[in-house]
């Protein structure tokens, strides 16, 4: 079983990251993460967070064994570059490249659980547009009138309010240039 894990567009450039993956190609999971805790290097926190990431992921997802995982994969690839320019001497310019680097790891097991696929956690079914929302949903339905359609027969038309948006827009709350002024900090 393969767990994977990646950290994109991490602002140190890939050659300085690779000092510090290549220390840790093979070895467990604990002894890479405190191997991680005593290098001094800039690029050992994000390289940390990501192996903290996969193996998150492979407890949560698959429920496999922290002491069990190994790093079978680690790779360090160029992101995007910055272009910028740095000013010298008699008006010339040289440039900068600030380089960005994409981390993806790959754990491995060492020894085979047998676990071949990961859980999937039941989603709730979907509220469908046309449907209107009950009440116990946490959204307000509110009466709109009584409209008129094409057969004479009457029906009532329902508004949809979001709690979030309750006193705000053109009906409520304080509005117009008034109380912008009376609502500024004094100094």
């Amino acid at each position: 079983m393969e767990v994977k894990s990646s950290a994109r567009y991490i602002k140190i450039s890939p050659r300085k990251v690779r000092l510090v993956v290549n220390l840790l190609k093979g070895r467990p999971v604990a002894a890479a993460l405190d191997q991680l805790k005593f290098v001094g290097k800039i690029a050992a926190a994000p390289v940390r967070k990501v192996i903290a990431s996969a193996v998150a992921n492979a407890t949560h997802n698959f429920d496999l064994a922290e002491d069990n995982l190994f790093i079978k994969e680690i790779r360090v690839d160029g992101g995007p570059v910055l272009k910028r320019w740095l000013p010298r001497a008699h008006g010339r310019a040289t440039p900068l490249l600030k380089r960005m680097s994409h981390i993806n790891v790959t754990l491995g097991e060492l020894k085979d659980s047998g676990v071949k696929a990961g859980r999937k956690e039941k989603i709730a079914d979907p509220m469908k547009l046309g449907s209107a929302p009950k009440e116990d949903e946490g959204i307000k339905v509110a009466d709109k009138g009584t409209e008129k359609s094409n057969e004479g027969a009457s029906e009532k038309k329902e508004k949809i309010i979001d709690p979030r948006r309750e006193g705000k827009g053109r009906s409520g709350g304080k509005q117009g240039f008034t109380s912008k002024i009376f609502n500024r900090k004094s100094g």
